[in-house]
């Protein structure tokens, strides 16, 4: 096989680690894996042919860790009505739209949290070449909620004669993660309005012990300090959303090491997109408000973060909104450095996938390339000047 060889000079580089931005490196990539980073002081310029990128930043391509594919954020409801009914026909349409909206945006890898007929798994199994694709999946298929609780739009109760970790035992569906709705939903007339959660602990933690059976991780839908407490003691991978859990929560996660997606441009999106005068708005801007509090609380305490957008809500656009979550992290006291590293090192670890995120040696060269310097971050995604994947420039 022929050797592919690459050389760039970027501007400046943000690696995803956390590390902080360099300036004027020098990236050797081969056959698509990072081989090194070298200051430009140090490397012969007229030696080799360097794709010159002096002018923009390079980042790692970004990860959304919470999305449904099948949803749209548009707020036509005869649109979102027919979605919530399509046939896998229609919404083979609308996941392949998706996936393209994602990459203008830099997202190069989306954790999906399911859906009533499990489109988004039969998409990747069906219609979707993992070696051509530029932007991976991975996908709970259809989420587990409990009988007659919220949870029917992205999934479906246990049978009766059931438990819920004999369930996951049974389904053969070659799932990515298995998704657990674990609360209801956040209320939009009372502020920090908690449901009760949907399983017990004895249940949900067998529930998680027959994933882990299996070789997958737990992603828990939970707001609310019992909801996410009993999810953190069942061991669940992440808590997802997570409002108003709290401060003893947060701290437990810190010592489990339990990521958090937080989910916070959800609510900036309701406060957005509905009557500006209505309760259901101001309720949206107190929630946010409360949300980037207990952000701010999960930086001091060392809690594992991940960006997650929950596209497919309302307001809540494939690719675009990550732009406005990244924005919300930075607002409550993240550096440029430490949000990528949430959207990248911890994302990738969150999803599992082998050697794609950071921009370091021996890792595959997933990255954007957007104008200017970082000071221009985040609002520059919405001008991407290149996408480099799978060896190629998109």
């Amino acid at each position: 096989m022929k050797t592919k060889k690459i050389n760039i000079r970027a501007g400046w580089l943000i690696d995803g680690t956390g590390a902080p931005a360099r300036r004027n490196v020098i990236l050797k990539i081969e056959n698509g894996i990072i081989q090194s980073l070298s200051d430009l002081q140090f490397y012969n310029v007229d030696q080799d042919d360097i794709a010159d990128f002096s002018a923009y930043t390079i980042i790692p391509g970004l990860i959304d860790s919470h999305v449904h594919l099948c949803m749209s954020g548009t707020d036509d409801q005869k649109i979102r009505q027919k979605q919530l009914k399509s046939t896998f026909a229609d919404a083979e349409h609308v996941i392949s739209t998706h996936l393209r909206q994602s990459l203008l945006s830099g997202v190069i890898a989306v954790r999906d949290g399911g859906d009533y007929g499990a489109y988004a798994l039969r998409y990747k199994k069906k219609r979707y070449d993992i070696k051509k694709s530029i932007v991976e999946i991975k996908t709970a298929g259809r989420a587990w909620r409990n009988h007659g609780r919220y949870g029917k739009l992205i999934g479906r109760p246990p049978s009766q004669d059931k438990t819920l970790g004999e369930e996951i035992l049974d389904k053969d569906e070659s799932i990515d993660h298995v998704k657990i709705v674990n609360s209801g939903l956040n209320s939009l007339k009372e502020f920090g309005k908690e449901t009760s959660p949907q399983f017990n602990p004895y249940d949900l933690k067998d529930a998680v012990n027959a994933a882990s059976s299996l070789g997958l991780k737990v992603m828990v839908h939970a707001n609310g300090r019992l909801p996410v407490e009993n999810s953190i003691e069942a061991g669940c991978a992440s808590i997802e959303h997570g409002f108003f859990m709290g401060e003893k929560n947060l701290g437990r996660m810190a010592e489990k090491k339990i990521t958090w997606v937080p989910t916070a441009c959800t609510m900036k999106a309701y406060a957005e997109y509905l009557s500006q005068d209505s309760i259901e708005a101001k309720i949206s801007r107190k929630t946010l408000e409360d949300q980037i509090g207990q952000l701010v609380m999960a930086r001091a305490l060392g809690v594992t973060v991940a960006v997650g957008t929950d596209s497919g809500s309302l307001g809540v656009h494939h690719g675009s909104s990550i732009i406005e979550e990244l924005k919300l992290f930075m607002q409550a006291g993240f550096s440029l450095e430490e949000t990528l590293k949430a959207s990248v090192l911890n994302g990738s670890a969150l999803m599992g996938l082998n050697k794609t995120g950071p921009i370091i040696k021996g890792n595959k060269a997933s990255f954007i390339v957007v104008d200017g310097p970082p000071a221009g971050l985040p609002e520059s995604l919405k001008n991407i000047k290149a996408v480099y994947k799978e060896e190629a420039w998109h």
